[in-house]
């Protein structure tokens, strides 16, 4: 849908046939990245990952559908990966860290959390969602992120369960 009266109309027509409520959310374009958070007083947050669409058209839009987070053909085929950040302008990763913090404490996240955000063109961070239980694999992007802070899994495992004791 390209215009908000398209939206609109799609969101009646779920609502009416299905006899639900709707969410209209709005697409933002740029770089999708992924802030992960540990701790509770103190909070520390890991380098930032980011999700590649490499083999996607340049016009088409690009985030984190199912199929492009879980489906390895679908990801091979569109060249979507998770990674390090790539390079990002001299002091954002600092001021998205600020602003991961800040979610983080505001939406009295515990433990560990990751905040998806979005680094738009112009650059401009926009928070996409605050995730209070991101996947903690060792091959996914919480235990990457804590890894190239030079934390090794094991130990990244050991400080989340005595986070959750106090």
């Amino acid at each position: 849908m390209r215009t908000e009266e398209e939206a609109l109309e799609r969101a009646r027509f779920i609502h009416e046939k299905f006899h639900c409520d709707a969410l209209i959310e709005e697409y933002i374009e740029g770089r999708e990245l992924y802030l992960s958070v540990m701790g509770n007083q103190r909070l520390t947050v890991f380098p930032p990952r980011e999700l590649f669409f490499e083999q996607v058209q340049e016009d088409a839009p690009k985030f984190a559908t199912f199929k492009a987070k879980w489906d390895d053909a679908y990801r091979k085929k569109w060249g979507i990966k998770n990674a390090a950040a790539g390079p990002l302008p001299e002091g954002l990763e600092e001021k998205m860290a600020r602003l991961a913090r800040k979610v983080y404490r505001l939406l009295k996240i515990q433990g560990f959390g990751r905040i998806d955000v979005r680094l738009t063109p112009q650059g401009e961070v926009v928070v996409m969602e605050a995730n209070p239980n991101p996947s903690l694999a060792q091959e996914d992007d919480f235990a990457q992120s804590a890894a190239a802070a030079g934390l090794e899994y094991d130990v990244l495992i050991q400080k989340i369960l005595d986070a959750a004791g106090g």
